[in-house]
C-alpha cells in the first residue's frame, strides 16, 4: 500500500514509480523541517479563516512540533511506500491524531507546498553561503594587510609586467568576492518570497490569508500573482545557481593562482608539508592537490546555471514533473559550495609567502615603468622618458631603481582595505 497525496485507489507499476520518484525520498529529507515550518504557518491561517477549530489547531501544532523534534534528533524518515516528505508528515499526523491530520492540506497543493519548502531552504542556504563568503573575505583582507609590504611580480600575457604586491593580490580577491556576494544577495531576495496559497498555480476558492502566512514564515515579500508564484519554481534555483557559479569562479581562479605560484618556476608561496601530497616515484614532490581539486570542483559548479537552464528552458506555464530534477542538481551543489568555501579559508590560513621574490635579477624589468614615470615626474616628456628606458633595456644597460611609489586609491601603497570592508558590510546588511 502506498501513501500518496494524489492516491486514487490503484497501484502504479513499480517500474514507473521507481523511474519517476528516483532519489526524491532521500533528497526530501533535507526539506523535512521546512515542510513542518510551512505547515505550522498554514494551519494557523486555516484556523483564522474558520477551516480549523482552535482545539484542532492546538492539537495539530503540537503534533507538528513533535515531528520537528524527531527531525532535529535524526529520527524522522520517509517510510517505504510513502512518496515524499509532504506525504510522510501528513501520514504521521493522521496516524497520531486521526481525522484532524487530514485537514492540513486544505487550501494547498503539493506544488505550492514544495515551493515553500524550497524557498525556505534556499533562503537559509544562501544566507549560510553569504556568511561563508564573508569569512573568506575577512581572511583575504587580513592576509592583504599582513603582507602589504611584500612585492611580487605582476604579469600581463604571463610575461613580467610591473610590480605588484601580496597586499594587492589578496585584496583583489577580497574585493572581487563583494561582487559575487551581490549575486548571492539577489538570489536570496528572489527566494525570500512566499508562494503559499498559489496551490497548483491558479489559487484557491478558500479565503486564504496569504499575508498572514508571509508574516508567520518571515518572508520579506509575497509572491502575489499565483501563476508567477508557480513560475518561480526553477527561477529561484537558477538565481541561486548563478550566485554559486560566481563565487566558484572567484575561488577557482584563486586556486589556479596558488597552483601556479607554488611551482618551483615561480616559488612565490608554499604550504606546510602536511597540507600537500607526494608522488609514488618522485620523493621530492609537494603537490598542491587541495587547490587542484578546489579548482576542479569550482569549474564543475560553474556549469550549474547551464544545467538548470537546459532543464527549465521553454517549459510552458504551469507545473511540470521535470522540475523535480532540480533537487538532484542543486542540493549537491549547495553542499559543494559550503565545503569549498570552508576549505579555501582553511588552506589560506596556512599559506606561506616568499618575501624575497624580487631579489632575483630576472625581475629587474618589472621596474621599467617606475623609472619612466620617475623621469616624467622630473620633467622629461613621457615619450622621451619611454625611449630612454627602452634604449637602456635594448642595450643591456638598464639598471632598475627598484623604487615603488604608488599612492593613489587602490594601489600598492594605498590598499583601501577599510573602504573595501565597508562595501562588503553594505551588502551583508541586505541579509538582515
Amino acid at each position: 500500500m502506498t501513501n500518496k497525496l494524489w492516491d486514487k485507489g490503484f497501484q502504479p507499476d513499480r517500474m514507473i514509480e521507481e523511474y519517476t520518484v528516483g532519489d526524491d525520498r532521500q533528497l526530501d529529507l533535507r526539506l523535512a523541517r521546512y515542510d513542518v515550518e510551512g505547515s505550522l504557518a498554514h494551519i494557523a491561517m486555516l484556523e483564522k479563516i474558520g477551516l480549523l477549530t482552535a482545539e484542532e489547531l492546538e492539537m495539530l501544532s503540537a503534533g507538528l512540533r513533535q515531528i520537528a523534534a524527531e527531525i532535529d534528533e535524526g529520527r524522522f524518515e520517509i517510510e517505504p511506500g510513502t512518496e515524499d516528505v509532504h506525504s510522510q508528515v501528513e501520514l504521521l499526523l493522521t496516524r497520531r491524531l486521526g481525522d484532524a491530520g487530514k485537514k492540513i492540506h486544505a487550501g494547498r497543493s503539493r506544488n505550492d507546498q514544495v515551493l515553500v519548502d524550497l524557498k525556505l531552504l534556499l533562503r537559509d542556504e544562501l544566507h549560510r553561503i553569504a556568511q561563508e563568503v564573508r569569512t573568506l573575505f575577512d581572511r583575504l583582507q587580513e592576509l592583504s594587510e599582513r603582507h602589504k609590504g611584500v612585492l611580487m611580480p605582476g604579469y600581463t600575457h604571463l610575461q613580467i609586467a610591473m610590480p605588484s604586491s601580496f597586499g594587492l593580490w589578496f585584496g583583489a580577491y577580497a574585493e572581487t568576492l563583494i561582487d559575487d556576494q551581490r549575486l548571492v544577495a539577489a538570489a536570496w531576495h528572489i527566494a525570500n518570497q512566499n508562494p503559499l496559497g498559489s496551490a497548483a498555480g491558479y489559487g484557491s476558492s478558500f479565503p486564504l490569508d496569504r499575508e498572514m502566512t508571509t508574516r508567520l514564515m518571515g518572508f520579506e515579500e509575497l509572491h502575489y500573482n499565483v501563476v508567477a508564484a508557480q513560475m518561480s519554481r526553477g527561477k529561484s534555483e537558477r538565481a541561486a545557481a548563478a550566485a554559486i557559479a560566481a563565487v566558484a569562479a572567484t575561488v577557482g581562479r584563486l586556486a589556479m593562482d596558488v597552483c601556479l605560484m607554488m611551482s618551483q618556476n615561480f616559488g612565490f608561496v608554499t604550504l606546510p608539508d602536511e597540507l600537500t601530497t607526494g608522488s609514488s616515484i618522485m620523493p621530492h614532490k609537494k603537490n598542491p592537490d587541495v587547490f587542484e581539486i578546489m579548482r576542479g570542483r569550482c569549474n564543475r559548479l560553474q556549469a550549474l546555471p547551464n544545467e538548470i537552464a537546459l532543464l527549465t528552458t521553454n517549459l510552458p506555464v504551469g507545473y511540470h514533473r521535470d522540475l523535480q530534477l532540480l533537487k538532484d542538481i542543486l542540493f549537491p551543489a549547495l553542499d559543494e559550495m559550503h565545503r569549498t568555501l570552508a576549505m579555501a579559508d582553511f588552506m589560506l590560513a596556512h599559506l606561506r609567502v616568499n618575501e624575497h621574490i624580487l631579489d632575483d635579477p630576472k625581475y629587474d624589468y618589472l621596474f621599467t615603468v617606475e623609472d619612466v614615470n620617475r623621469l616624467t615626474l622630473a620633467g622629461v616628456p613621457f615619450r622621451e622618458a619611454y625611449r630612454r628606458v627602452g634604449r637602456a633595456v635594448q642595450a643591456g644597460e638598464y639598471r632598475p631603481t627598484r623604487e615603488v611609489r604608488h599612492t593613489h586609491a587602490g594601489s600598492i601603497g594605498n590598499l583601501c582595505t577599510e573602504q573595501i570592508r565597508r562595501k562588503m558590510e553594505r551588502v551583508m546588511e541586505e541579509f538582515e
